[in-house]
């Protein structure tokens, strides 16, 4: 049952292995089927080594239809955000360390990179402490997400989603990548800001981004 997709999810956790954000067993990933049923990570085990009969199905209440392994222990947080969030097809949680670090430091991570703002639809909020495993990992990622893909949470990760697997992997990628220049420059000088409306003109933009998209509207593009 759903071979493909579960196998999507296991190469794009070894792409977070692959690209920093994770380690060993970190983290997790889910994936909504147009059916209703979620596809999620086992607990504990390295993505690597994941094979597509390790990835647990289960319905929209977290019954389990089909697996035997242990389902990861961010069940009731994912299981929340699906429920709360129909828009939502993908969650990726990771312990990514720049993007956490942020976290640590400010309340909001500012769109001040443009790439934050494509991959990410805008500034990213910092949610409050809440411990792992709990359903207010879930419950605060739905109250900050807005119409963003990326929460990072206090002392702990960052939860990005989306409406496919690569949507949400390219937010946490570029949420990343975007934390290690922000720390580089916040380290020796005070950080220059885009607008409230640049930031809305580089999400716009990222919207004709790739093959299955028109050319980008003139009006959109120069300074603002």
């Amino acid at each position: 049952m759903f071979e493909t997709e579960k196998m999507e999810i296991i190469k794009a956790g070894m792409s977070l292995d692959r690209y920093g954000l994770i380690s060993l067993a970190g983290g997790n990933l889910s994936l909504r089927q147009p059916s209703g049923e979620i596809l999620i990570t086992p607990s504990g085990m390295i993505y690597e080594d994941m094979k597509a009969d390790d990835v647990i199905v289960m319905d929209p209440e977290g019954k389990v239809i089909e697996g035997d392994r242990k389902p990861s222990s961010d069940t009731a947080a994912i299981l929340y955000i699906f429920n709360h969030r129909p828009d939502v097809n993908a969650v990726i949680h990771t312990h990514q360390p720049y993007a956490t670090a942020i976290g640590l430091i400010q309340d909001e991570f500012h769109a001040d990179l443009t790439t934050l703002g494509n991959a990410c639809g805008g500034n990213v909020p910092v949610a409050p402490y809440s411990s792992p495993g709990s359903e207010q990992m879930g419950i605060d990622t739905v109250q900050f997400l807005g119409d963003g893909h990326a929460v990072i949470l206090a002392h702990h990760g960052v939860m990005t989603t989306g409406d496919s697997m690569k949507q949400a992997l390219n937010a946490a990628v570029y949420l990343e990548e975007c934390a290690k220049g922000y720390l580089a420059a916040r380290a020796v000088s005070p950080i220059r800001h885009l607008t409230d409306a640049q930031i809305k003109q580089t999400v716009e933009i990222y919207k004709f981004v790739g093959q299955a998209h028109g050319e980008i509207p003139k009006e959109l593009l120069g300074r603002v």
